[in-house]
């Protein structure tokens, strides 16, 4: 594909389209400048890059012959362009506008509400204008209403449940009355029932889970004091307290907490899917009242902005009427706690803004589809070819009759008659089987745990195209543990930690000697730090690169308080628990949270911090107290964070920075190995941050904090200035050290993703995470393998850019793409069909800083764009929208809850377990099913062949050959167990599977069941059912009356010969299955005797059991049995001698 794009240069480009604009922009200024001059205003230049549309992005030139075509409208012109007229509506037109229809009255029922900004009186939900949506979670698909006519319209939108079900009713008019009603309901019934049991059991499932959610009790503050109330009753405007480790059951804006700092910690895994704590503060005019009751003595009110679906901002304000001047505060998204994230320290106050349908979990929630199998779709398409042949054959014998007497009735009467071409046991055949499937894969043992949540799209799994995973916790196990410290001369990994860890014991102990002898170690020290021209010791060093990571961070230590202990007192006790067992570290990150851990390890612990200081405790048990003095915190464009503390004992200032390897290399003093050993450590997978520090005497700083504190208040570009300031002092810095972090993968994630990627399957990884990190997993986890290369798309706004990035884009050759979500989000805006039409041509995508939504949006492009089956996989609430959007949902059950696993469609528990759920069951499911499909098939078609030469010897007589119990019999109790024992049958062990995942690329083609395969089953039939009837015919001249038991027996035993000539890998049930029903046909040939003469009783002939016994039957019979079969074996023989498939090179 890549080798057929045109590549022009984009310079050349740029200027020969300038020329090309002029005279384009001059024509759109005249047709606007005349009378009809407001047409073309959707020809306003869009931007200032509107002269790169004439720049070719186009996958082929079609769009350049015509200059003055609207280029940008092209690419989507040619997706969605439709046939239109009579082959239109034959193609599906009668399904679109149906659909449409339907759609239009659920819309005029239901009329979306608009949603608009709110204002919320603290306490007062009875002062909202508004009706707001009740706070309940629902799940459901149907309600009691809904139940009988969803499940019924989901059942005959099938072509072949349709087509049944006018069959059958046809048996109630007289004249048509073919047989006994029940050889055509009693299957339809058998059907229906089994399928509204499973939708029903389904359905109670969904609706437990939600009912538990929705009666969680809350308390609600009143004016009264505390009342308890379910989740389902909130309304907007109450004050909830929500406990630690309780979900937040709505959006609230945070009010007041029992932290003394004003501010706590909330899990917000099951929204976003990080499992890292985010810190939220409590409105500080609230926060100040002196008790919880006081809420209810002011008068104050939130501002909201309207519901949305960015779980990452928030607009809105606080004001309080009733103090002098009123206060107004401005609320952001650390003021906000969102419904569906957890508290996990201290108590919370909020009051209610948005609920139910509002928040911004349920927004970012998608509904779920009834997912549809793609071997279901093919059955169907198959099934309408059957219908097409059925009405050709009907129409065949009426014009052969010569159209005599009432013919329409006749027609009706074949139509009838030959309707077993299409089996309606083919329905109940496969649901059966997937019910099997299902029972196998949870009954795996090399698969433990595995759950089949959908048991109707298990075939699914054999022809995955596309897989999208997510990565924290899918493929990392979101642990992060310290490897490496680099000092430039000397590497430490993990094996020699011992030696800093008394490299620091010796170092502290010296001070505490020094400052115990006397006071003169303070100017000592002084001077050394501030001569860094002279070569430190590698001991001194090591001390100060510890130091710096365990004062450069943004972690706080938090304490479980002791049984019996409140929070107030223990606030209070000077002497706090400062076991080390009883610690646990909270941050925003897990890479810092391992940083501290790991300077804890070797003798520096943090054990105390608070907004203005920090303590750390030496190996001598010594505390030492640091003044933090400003903070830069870390963002995705500085990608750095430092920090300025005051060391209370020597007064010291010291500025501490830590970032990515891009940010600082030109912000430390220059160095020859930083670069190196930044590309080293990334090559192993391992997370980098370079360690820098800067001294400063008190003139420096104070004169840093006017500068700073004046940038902090300026009106206009208060961001920029601010940076300058900080910019000022990052100077010049000291390079301290450069440590490594790794992020753990799963268990043998690096198989399980080579197995996929030879299997033909493309993986991309979606993760809500940051640039850096996702390449760093990508590249450790072997997703992108050692010598591929990756291409960074950077980041664009515009559309401009877009197009200058995809062009640079289009000339890489095989290498993996990473995009941000923003960028996406712009390329996706004006350039959809083509950033997905290359990225399929990537072997890997990573795309990161995705949202929730966009996870979903890009499954959905993938499946309008390739037509191909996706695959999400997924263990968080964050990937729920991913998981549902997919035609196969997996969900893991990770340490971010279960709520990705109750939504998917398989559960697994590890992400390992992919490979064998796809290459073996998934490509059995599908085999099997394909195969049983059209012996299926097969078994109508044979019978049906088996009537029209019946009727056309019998001078075009629209009378059935076979009666009532015989038609039931074959298609059930005499051929049921063989044909179905085809869900037994492997082409190859599952070892062999798993060892050649190559076998499986074979399926994503669907040869296993194409009109090719089809029409060769087609031929087979009509072939056996000729033979069978003209051989009753031609041998049995004189005994004609027994014609029918003669081809009923013989079609019999064709059958059983016809399975074990389809199967590949014997199994005892399948011997078994086979005896079995030649005995049942054996015994009902002598009890069932009155159905084996010619019509009913037309030729007064009944079937006599010495007729049966005799030799001439026996040897009449095998002779025409074997006339029908033995060609086919020869032929199979002869296939798999001269053209074998490839499972068979395997297994011989």
């Amino acid at each position: 594909m890549a080798e057929q794009i045109p590549l022009y240069p984009v310079r050349s480009a740029v200027v020969a389209a300038v020329a090309a604009n002029r005279k384009r922009a001059a024509y759109y200024s005249a047709a606007g400048s005349g009378p009809g001059g407001e047409r073309p205003s959707r020809y306003q230049l869009e931007d200032e890059f509107s002269h790169l549309d004439e720049m070719p992005l186009m996958m082929s030139e079609e769009g350049f012959e015509n200059d003055e075509s609207d280029y940008h409208t092209l690419p989507r012109a040619r997706v969605t362009y439709r046939r239109r007229g009579i082959e239109w509506l034959v193609c599906g037109g009668w399904k679109f506008l149906c659909t449409s229809c339907c759609d239009w009255l659920i819309n005029a029922c239901r009329r979306k509400k608009e949603l608009k900004a709110r204002t919320v009186w603290l306490g007062c939900p009875e002062k909202c204008e508004e009706k707001y949506p009740r706070n309940s979670i629902k799940n459901q698909k149907y309600n009691i209403f809904t139940f009988i006519p969803g499940v019924l319209y989901e059942q005959f939108k099938f072509f072949l449940n349709l087509y049944f079900l006018v069959v059958s009713c046809s048996q109630f008019v007289p004249a048509l009355k073919i047989g006994y009603l029940y050889t055509y309901w009693a299957p339809l019934g058998f059907v229906l029932a089994v399928t509204m049991i499973r939708e029903a059991v389904d359905e109670f499932r969904r609706f437990q889970r939600d009912k538990e959610m929705n009666s969680q009790l809350y308390s609600k503050l009143t004016i009264r004091g505390k009342v308890q109330v379910k989740s389902s009753d909130i309304q907007v405007g109450d004050l909830i307290i929500v406990e630690k480790n309780q979900r937040i059951p709505s959006d609230m804006v945070f009010l007041r907490t029992s932290e003394k700092t004003g501010s706590c910690f909330i899990r917000t895994d099951q929204l976003d899917g990080e499992t890292d704590w985010k810190l939220k503060v409590a409105v500080t005019c609230t926060q100040r009242l002196p008790a919880l009751g006081d809420l209810f003595s002011i008068n104050a009110y939130v501002y909201a902005q309207k519901p949305q679906l960015d779980i990452h901002g928030f607009e809105g304000t606080f004001t309080r009427e009733d103090s002098d001047p009123p206060i107004h505060e401005s609320l952001s998204i650390e003021n906000t706690l969102w419904a569906s994230t957890v508290v996990a320290s201290g108590t919370v106050i909020g009051v209610v803004i948005y609920t139910g349908k509002e928040t911004r979990s349920v927004m970012n929630t998608s509904n779920p589809k009834n997912k549809v199998g793609l071997l279901d779709l093919e059955l169907n398409q198959l099934t309408k070819a059957l219908f097409l042949a059925l009405v050709a054959l009907s129409i065949v014998m009426v014009t052969l009759q010569g159209f005599v007497g009432p013919w329409y009735r006749n027609l009706f009467r074949f139509l009838l008659l030959f309707s077993y071409i299409i089996p309606i046991s083919l329905r109940v055949n496969l649901d059966m089987g997937k019910a099997a499937y299902g029972w196998m894969i949870m009954r795996d043992e090399h698969i433990p745990g595995t759950v089949v949540r959908t048991s109707t799209i298990p075939e699914e799994l054999g022809r995955l195209v596309y897989l999208l995973t997510d990565k924290t916790g899918t493929l990392t196990q979101n642990e992060m543990i310290f490897k490496r410290l680099h000092l430039g001369t000397v590497s430490y990994g993990t094996d020699t930690m011992d030696e800093i860890q008394n490299h620091i014991i010796n170092s502290y102990s010296q001070i505490s000697q020094a400052s115990g002898n006397s006071s003169s170690s303070t100017p000592s020290r002084k001077s050394q730090s501030s001569a860094p021209k002279v070569r430190k010791s590698v001991s001194s060093r090591i001390h100060e690169a510890v130091k710096a990571i365990a004062l450069c961070h943004n972690v706080t230590p938090v304490y479980e308080s002791r049984a019996g202990m409140t929070g107030e007192t223990e606030y209070a006790e000077v002497d706090q628990d400062f076991s080390d067992e009883n610690r646990t570290y909270q941050a925003s990150s897990p890479d810092e949270v391992a940083l501290v851990q790991w300077t804890e390890s070797v003798g520096l612990t943090l054990v105390n911090r608070d907004l203005t200081s920090m303590q750390l405790k030496t190996p001598g048990g010594q505390i030492l107290t640091y003044s933090i003095l400003q903070i830069f915190p870390f963002t995705s464009e500085s990608k750095r964070m430092g920090i300025i503390v005051r060391d209370e004992s020597t007064a010291e200032i010291t500025f501490y920075m830590k970032g990515a390897d891009i940010a600082m290399s030109s912000i430390v003093q220059y160095n020859d190995w930083l670069e190196e050993e930044c590309g080293n450590m990334a090559r192993e997978g391992l997370r980098t941050l370079v360690v820098a520090k800067k001294s400063l005497t008190e003139e420096q700083y104070q004169d840093f904090e006017n500068r700073y504190s004046q940038a902090k208040l300026s009106i206009h570009d208060r961001t920029l200035k601010v940076a300058a300031v900080v910019e000022s002092v990052e100077r010049e810095m000291e390079l301290l050290c450069l440590t490594g972090v790794e992020d753990q993968l799963q268990a043998d994630v690096r198989p399980a993703l080579e197995m996929l990627r030879n299997a033909g399957i493309k993986i991309w990884m979606l993760t809500g995470d940051k640039l850096e990190t996702a390449t760093c997993i990508a590249k450790s986890s072997h997703l992108v393998s050692r010598t591929q290369d990756i291409h960074i798309f950077r980041p664009v706004t515009n559309r401009g850019e877009a197009h200058l990035e995809l062009n640079a884009f289009r000339r890489k050759h095989d290498c993996a793409l990473v995009i941000t979500g923003d960028s996406l989000e712009v390329c996706l805006k004006y350039y959809e069909h083509e950033l997905v039409e290359l990225a399929c041509q990537c072997p890997a995508v990573v795309c990161c800083r995705c949202s929730p939504t966009q996870k979903a949006h890009i499954v959905k492009l993938l499946q309008q764009h390739t037509g191909k089956r996706t695959c999400a996989i997924g263990d968080g609430g964050n990937d729920v929208s991913m998981i549902q959007a997919a035609d196969c949902g997996i969900g893991i059950e990770g340490k971010e809850g279960k709520q990705a696993s109750l939504a998917a469609d398989f559960s697994i528990t590890q992400f390992k377990h992919i490979g064998r759920l796809l290459m073996v069951h998934g490509r059995n499911s599908y085999k099997r099913s394909a195969a049983l499909g059209q012996f299926v098939m097969h078994r109508g078609l044979i019978i049906s062949t088996m009537q029209a030469v019946f009727s056309s010897v019998f001078y075009f007589a629209s009378v059935p050959l076979y009666q009532g119990f015989l038609m039931v019999g074959y298609a059930t109790i005499y051929t049921m167990f063989p044909v179905f024992s085809l869900v037994l049958d492997q082409d190859v062990k599952p070892e062999m599977a798993l060892l050649y995942p190559e076998l499986y690329k074979d399926l994503t083609k669907g040869r296993s069941l194409s009109f090719k395969t089809f029409l060769i089953w087609v031929l087979i039939s009509i072939y056996q059912g000729g033979i069978l009837m003209y051989g009753a015919l031609v041998l049995f001249e004189s005994e004609f009356v027994h014609v029918v038991a003669i081809s009923f027996t013989a079609l019999i035993l064709t059958e059983l010969l016809m399975v074990a000539l389809t199967i590949r890998t014997w199994h005892w049930l399948m011997v078994v299955a086979e005896f079995l029903s030649l005995g049942c046909y054996v015994a009902s040939l002598a009890f069932l005797n009155e159905y084996f003469g010619i019509g009913r009783v037309s030729f007064g002939a009944f079937l006599d059991v010495a007729f049966i016994t005799t030799v001439t039957f026996l040897w009449k019979v095998s002779a025409i049995t074997v006339v029908s079969c033995l060609p086919l074996y020869i032929l199979k023989y002869l296939k798999r001698k001269l053209s074998p498939p490839s499972y068979s090179k395997l297994t011989s």
